[in-house]
């Protein structure tokens, strides 16, 4: 419990032991039966393995993360910190306050490391726990996992929390010790007095420091290239997605009659998020009219109105943690007007030569270079370049660039765990790096036309186009993971029309 909570923990507690007796008598017998083991538990293992290979003799220390207070003693939904989901095969109902080590293992007794668990496994029916202890006690959040359950569903050694300061302090002084610090502060707090009690300060502070960061770089780069495992769960939560945005389709009449509409669409998105998975992978856009051209339009506190277009960039996190991450901009009446569809289907001219450039061997960055050409192209076309400025001068890094004004953002990040996973990686493993199968990825190229943009068409003004796809790269080129939710201008008036007349 935080300092914060402390002070405001008014909860009365068992004050006699007659009361004590009769809270913990009277229960029926815990079920006997232990969880299967989890078809995620395989795959974890591999990933295990891969880290055990690049770290040999050494301690890693990957935290869960622990609850956050959101206000006086209320708490924001916990979600494991997504290097620990990655390499343990936790999922959404993962408790807080959950460690996996990875201790080394002598070369004559193998090699490699033995993966554990740390955890505060459900308590006995016979401690003020159970009954008091508002933050983990069964009575207030439920039942947590024993330690044995743990072990037959995830194939992973458990023990109590309680033993982890011994278990990272022992050989500290002849084992390099990492650990995962934006996990868990207290985590790291942990392993720092471990570090300072046996001596580390100064220069070798910051080499462990430097340590530290380095494995956070590390599993966050792992995570680039996907298991089997992994692209299922991407499938399903692509799948799931589209749910939802076909609610909001449903729908659009709604929030257009019942006034705040962005909020409407939010979250009727959000309930089928939360129906189909664990909620949301990151918080919504719901952006309509104007407010398509602010990117990460997330206040969704606008009117949408006949006549706009509704931008909506939304995915669902399936309870594995990994999301989608999709957008399509909806003419609200269910038909694009001239000027919209003029700018619609040039985005959709720019996003599909982006997924043509999609192959193994090519660059992440051949994505968006072959994207912004179209971009670039188009407002070439349409004169709004400097005088002079061709398309090859704006698209020079060193002095051109002029296009941006109307698409700044890049067209492609990974996609997985996290929305803009594998973010720790550095320039060359990321832009620079070749694509390779198995990688999943965002296409999703844009125009924004500000409504006091004078250097914009009148016609443009105030209208902002987005569309973005998940797409997994395959031996021959590419598939896209969400080509059931249709693309171009005229396919997405008649997926309007055919979800609004079920």
């Amino acid at each position: 419990m935080s300092e914060e909570q402390k002070k405001s923990d008014n909860r009365p507690r068992p004050t006699t032991e007659a009361f004590r007796a009769f809270v913990r008598d009277g229960w029926a017998p815990r079920p006997d039966a232990r969880p299967e083991r989890a078809e995620v538990a395989l795959y974890a293992a591999a990933r295990r393995d891969a880290v055990s290979a690049a770290y040999p003799g050494e301690r890693l220390v990957i935290p869960a993360g622990g609850l956050k207070v959101r206000s006086n003693d209320c708490d924001y939904t916990f979600r494991p910190h997504s290097a620990f989901a990655h390499l343990s095969g936790f999922r959404a109902d993962c408790e807080p306050d959950t460690v996996l080590v990875m201790h080394p293992r002598p070369e004559a007794e193998g090699g490699g490391h033995e993966s554990v668990i740390y955890t505060r496994p459900l308590a006995g029916r016979d401690t003020e726990e159970f009954f008091a202890d508002a933050r983990y006690g069964e009575f207030w959040v439920g039942a947590r996992p024993t330690l044995e359950d743990i072990e037959a569903e995830f194939g992973l050694a458990a023990r109590h929390i309680d033993e982890l300061p011994d278990a990272l302090a022992k050989d500290v002084g002849v084992t390099v010790l990492r650990v995962v610090r934006d996990a868990d502060r207290d985590v790291a707090a942990t392993v720092d007095q471990v570090r300072a009690e046996a001596g580390v300060s100064g220069a070798a502070q910051d080499e462990a420091l430097a340590h530290d960061e380095a494995l956070a770089a590390f599993l966050s780069h792992l995570r680039m290239v996907k298991d089997e495992w992994e692209i299922d769960q991407m499938r399903a939560a692509v799948d799931a997605t589209q749910v939802g945005f076909e609610a909001v389709i449903a729908d659009l009449r709604g929030a257009v009659e019942r006034g705040r509409g962005e909020r409407w669409v939010e979250g009727l998105f959000g309930l089928h998020a939360r129906h189909q998975g664990n909620g949301t992978g990151y918080d919504s856009i719901c952006a309509a009219g104007d407010h398509a051209n602010t990117l990460h339009w997330i206040k969704n506190t606008g009117e949408v109105r006949a006549g706009d277009m509704i931008l909506l960039d939304a995915g669902v996190e399936v309870d594995s943690l990994f999301t989608a991450d999709i957008t399509r901009t909806l003419p609200v009446d269910g038909t694009f007007t001239d000027a919209q569809r003029e700018i619609y289907d040039a985005v959709y001219a720019a996003q599909q030569a982006g997924m043509d450039a999609i192959k193994p061997g090519a660059k992440f960055s051949d994505i968006h270079a072959a994207a912004i050409r179209v971009i670039a192209e188009h407002l070439h076309g349409w004169g709004l370049l400097p005088e002079g400025v061709s398309v090859d001068d704006t698209l020079d890094t060193e002095t051109g660039q002029y296009h941006r004004r109307w698409m700044v953002h890049g067209t492609s990040h990974h996609l997985g765990i996290d929305v803009h996973d594998c973010a720790l990686a550095t320039r060359e493993e990321y832009m620079d790096a070749e694509l390779r199968p198995g990688m999943i990825l965002t296409v999703e190229p844009g125009l924004y036309f500000k409504s006091d943009d004078e250097l914009a068409p009148e016609r443009f003004r105030g209208q902002g186009v987005r569309i973005e796809d998940d797409v997994l790269v395959t031996e021959t080129g590419y598939e896209n993971l969400s080509a059931g939710m249709p693309r171009t201008s005229t396919e997405v008036e008649a997926w309007i029309a055919e979800v609004q007349a079920r």
